[in-house]
């Protein structure tokens, strides 16, 4: 689950780290009020659930009230990588001497939280890393002792070879580490840090990730969820209790088993395809479940077939196969569509498919070979 800024720096200033208030407004008279009470030059900020705002022009620098409220009029309504601007926070401005980046990401390989610092901030990290690597230090952290003084201390020097400014922001990458473990995160980042003109070292923006199994246990970080900047179809599916990520391919994939699907994903990319999603039903055999699956693949455009791939332990392939002719008789597909299905019950689903027009494989590979080539504009075998 994505944060928007300001709740990331809220979380952020909660652990000590200092970085300016702001107000979140949704009107351009607020933003005009917000800029007054602030008395001096402002930001306005576009927030959004995606990156590169102000190269898309959602962050603007104002001098006075009367340009806040132009700018805000401006960002508000506009479309960044498709999500649309509904809120606008307006921050003081600073004085910047330098900036730097600090971020703090899982790495699922060494099963630790890395942190990322590089003294080349307020640029994308990407950037940075695949044009002068060398700029980017890395350091894993054990989980059973935190980050450890010396360690934060380390990675300060790295960015500041000034004494203070290395001890300031050690403290703050100990707090930033406080702040991702308190949350669960899967990403917090601080882009950038700023040095003043007068020494402080400041975060002037802050992004953070939540893994979602944190926030299935704690309604306190379900409450900053914004449906709005999330995906339709994910918000679609996670209200129906299907687990749903939509990816840029064109093979629409609905498989019952989270290590299925990733498999079904890897074949798909085996014989040339792209997946357009990874959706797993689940173990249940609630047939409305692949009703609503369909219903939510087929709301992307760019699906060009659609693959079943079904494993019946717990699942019953009966009930899978009247939801697939249940949910085709309610919305008439208009993309191809293929069916693997063995298991529980496997006869009698293939006789319903059969009974309603429908075909089905009981090979993995067959079925995923097919589905890419359809999707590609040929025939299936």
């Amino acid at each position: 689950m994505n944060l928007h800024e300001y709740q990331a720096k809220d979380i952020m200033r909660s652990h000590g780290i200092a970085t300016p208030a702001g107000d979140v407004v949704t009107m351009p008279e607020a933003a005009a009020e917000s800029a007054r009470k602030f008395g001096g030059p402002v930001m306005v900020k576009a927030q959004v659930h995606v990156g590169g705002r102000g190269k898309a022009g959602g962050v603007k620098f104002c001098k006075t009230p009367d340009e806040a409220r132009e700018k805000a009029a401006a960002i508000l309504g506009m479309t960044i990588k498709g999500l649309t601007v509904k809120k606008v926070l307006i921050a003081p401005a600073a004085d910047i001497a330098s900036e730097a980046y600090v971020g703090i990401i899982v790495d699922r390989e060494r099963k630790k939280p890395v942190f990322m610092v590089s003294a080349a901030g307020g640029i994308d990290i990407e950037e940075v890393a695949a044009t002068t690597p060398e700029k980017i230090r890395y350091h894993a952290v054990d989980v059973r002792y935190g980050l450890m003084p010396f360690e934060a201390l380390e990675l300060g020097f790295f960015l500041y070879t000034d004494a203070k400014l290395a001890r300031s922001a050690a403290k703050v990458m100990q707090q930033l580490y406080a702040a991702f473990m308190a949350t669960g995160c899967s990403l917090a980042e601080i882009n950038p840090l700023v040095v003043t003109p007068a020494g402080e070292v400041v975060a002037l923006d802050g992004k953070m990730v939540i893994d979602d199994n944190e926030v299935d246990r704690r309604p306190d970080l379900e409450a900053l969820r914004d449906a709005d900047n999330e995906d339709p179809a994910e918000v679609d599916a996670r209200e129906h209790n299907l687990t749903f990520i939509k990816l840029d391919g064109n093979v629409g994939c609905v498989v019952n088993g989270a290590g299925l699907a990733m498999a079904t994903m890897d074949l798909v990319k085996y014989y040339g395809g792209e997946p357009a999603n990874f959706l797993d039903i689940g173990g249940s055999s609630n047939p409305e479940k692949v009703v609503n699956a369909l219903r939510i693949i087929t709301t992307d455009k760019n699906v060009k077939a659609i693959l079943f791939n079904i494993f019946g332990g717990i699942t019953r392939t009966d009930d899978v196969a009247n939801g697939i002719v249940t949910a085709i008789k309610a919305n008439p597909l208009t993309v191809p569509l293929v069916i693997r299905l063995t298991g529980t019950n496997e006869e009698l689903a293939m006789k319903i498919l059969t009974e309603n027009g429908l075909t089905a494989s009981a090979d993995m590979d067959e079925a995923v070979k097919a589905a890419v080539k359809v999707a590609a504009g040929g025939v299936a075998a």
